[in-house]
Formats: structure tokens, C-alpha cells, sequence
């Protein structure tokens, strides 16, 4: 029998990219809810209870309302989209490269909180170096990112593709989350094993899928008179073996003129470049992904295959 898959807040973006990502697919069979019945409660705690992964696409009180539902119901297994579960222990983060154990412990997961975009590129660049020692527990890491509009959901994507919206956006790049209390910040401190909070600047720019996360370093502050060799080696040795990230070669960082943040749109990879001079007291260590793709649904896919294998 198929593992039957349904996908709450499929009609929302992050849901209608799962289920492109999944169309043609023989190995599952897809529970759906009709648009007008999506907020049926009675409906959807039906179809939540028939699957054997639900992957909730929803705001976080309503994912909580959908974890609620199954809560009596041992066979259903979550991948939860929200920012309500990332920092609970009870709950398998969804990052499988983050360390060597974690495609395992989300294999073996009945709750799985998928990361967000952001974060994603920030822990991808932070843990490799708490996990080798390079960089102190509280050091005060700075996270500058951009991304693609389609990271704000329906409203922001009308806001920036429809001129006669009532709210328009028509700037090519803005800055957001100014009072810095941004909520993917605590997830990044989390799993990115920092004993402070990063301070994190976001913003989107005037393109659809992709994103830049940026995490400058002070190389003197940093343990084991690092350098951005040992930097490098340290990505490397961390992803090594890995399919779905990518440590760039100095050599081929150092010739680029530019990265550009839309690189890798329409795909589930991430690549992790660090730049720099050699002898030089700085290094920026940079992520490269699709905002929706590594960052959001893509990986919720791959969550659902690892649980699958289980």
C-alpha cells in the first residue's frame, strides 16, 4: 500500500510547490482538500488522521490547531512547515546536513520541524564551525541576507507583482525586521549552538526565487588562529559526500566576479562559499539557495523521503 501524503495549506505557496515538487510521483498517494473547503476543520482533521505524513503548510497557531488534531493518532507522522516547533526538543530538526546524525534522527522522527529559508544558509555556515571548534560559542555573529520575494507568502508576492494592489511594492530592494526580533533568530541560536543571539538583517529584493545568506567573520576572534583555509577545510570536511550542498573550491570562489542570488532558483541545493584574502583579517562566508527550494519545500520533500525510508 502507497504511504498516503497530505499536505494542510496545500493551496498557500510553500504547499503548491511540495505538490509540484511531488506531481507525477508514483511511490505516494496525495490526500487533497478542495481550496473551498480549507478552512473545514471537520475536513481537514479527516484527512490529517488518514495520512501516514502530514506536512503542515499553515501559520503557527494553526499548525499547533493541526498537531492538536492527531494527537491521539500514533500513526501519523508531521513535517511541520511553521516556525512553532524549530526549537523544541521533542521535535527533529529538519536540516538532514546539519550533522552527521541528523538524516537519521529525521528518518526515525514521528515530528519533524522543517528550518526556515534564512536559517538554513546561516546554521549551514555556523555549526561546521562550532562543531570544529573554529568559531566560540558567543561569538557575536552577524547574519545579512536577501531573498526572494515568494519567501513572504500570497500577500507580499501581490504586493510586489500587482501595481494596482493597495499596498505596492515597487522598490527594487528593501530592508525589513528593523527592530531585530526577527523570528527566525532563535533557531538560528539553537542549532547554530550560539550561547547570543545573531543579529540578523534581513531583506527582500525584486526577483522571485532565490536567496544570499551572509555571515562576515573576524578571523582574530575566532579559535585556533583560523584562517580561511582552516575555514574552508573545516565546510569542506563537514559536507564531504554530500549531494545536496556544496562546498565551492577557494580557487573557484576567488575567480568569481559576483554571486548571484538567483543562481540556483527552481532547485533543492545549496552552496557554501568562502571569500577572502589570504592573510587578510576577514573572511565572509556566504550560502547560495532558492528560498523555496532547500529553504522551504524542497526540503520538506526530502524530510518526507528520509521519513519514508524508515
Amino acid at each position: 500500500m502507497k504511504p498516503k501524503i497530505f499536505i494542510d495549506g496545500e493551496h498557500g505557496t510553500t504547499g503548491l510547490q511540495i505538490r509540484t515538487r511531488m506531481a507525477g510521483r508514483a511511490d505516494v498517494e496525495l490526500l487533497s482538500i478542495p481550496e473551498a473547503e480549507r478552512r473545514n476543520n471537520t475536513m481537514r482533521e479527516d484527512l490529517l488522521n488518514a495520512a501516514d505524513i502530514a506536512i503542515l503548510c499553515l501559520p503557527d497557531d494553526a499548525a499547533k490547531e493541526a498537531v492538536a488534531m492527531v494527537a491521539g493518532n500514533n500513526s501519523v507522522r508531521i513535517i511541520d512547515t511553521s516556525t512553532a516547533h524549530r526549537i523544541d526538543p521533542n521535535w527533529a530538526y529538519g536540516f538532514a546536513e546539519m550533522d552527521g546524525a541528523q538524516a537519521k534522527k529525521i528518518a526515525s522522527a514521528r515530528h519533524v520541524a522543517n528550518p526556515g529559508c534564512y536559517p538554513t544558509g546561516a546554521i549551514g555556515l555556523i555549526r561546521p564551525l562550532r562543531a570544529a571548534g573554529l568559531l566560540p560559542e558567543d561569538y557575536p555573529v552577524t547574519v545579512n541576507a536577501v531573498s526572494g520575494y515568494t519567501g513572504g507568502g500570497k500577500q507580499l508576492i501581490a504586493q510586489m507583482e500587482d501595481a494596482g494592489h493597495a499596498d505596492p511594492i515597487d522598490a527594487p530592494h528593501f530592508l525589513y525586521g528593523l527592530p531585530l526580533k526577527h523570528k527566525h533568530v532563535p533557531e538560528m541560536q539553537v542549532h547554530g549552538l550560539l550561547s547570543r543571539a545573531p543579529l540578523f538583517s534581513p531583506s527582500v529584493g525584486k526577483f522571485a526565487q532565490g536567496m544570499i545568506v551572509q555571515v562576515p567573520l573576524y578571523l582574530a576572534d575566532l579559535n585556533d588562529n583560523a584562517s580561511l583555509g582552516s575555514i574552508h577545510a573545516a565546510l569542506a570536511d563537514h559536507y564531504a559526500g554530500q549531494d545536496i550542498v556544496e562546498v565551492v573550491d577557494l580557487k573557484d570562489s576567488a575567480a568569481l566576479p559576483r554571486v548571484n542570488a538567483v543562481e540556483l532558483a527552481d532547485t533543492d541545493r545549496m552552496k557554501l562559499f568562502v571569500f577572502g584574502t589570504a592573510g587578510a583579517p576577514h573572511v565572509n562566508l556566504v550560502a547560495l539557495l532558492d528560498n523555496l527550494g532547500k529553504g522551504a519545500s524542497g526540503a520538506a520533500v526530502q524530510n518526507m523521503d528520509l521519513m519514508l525510508r524508515q
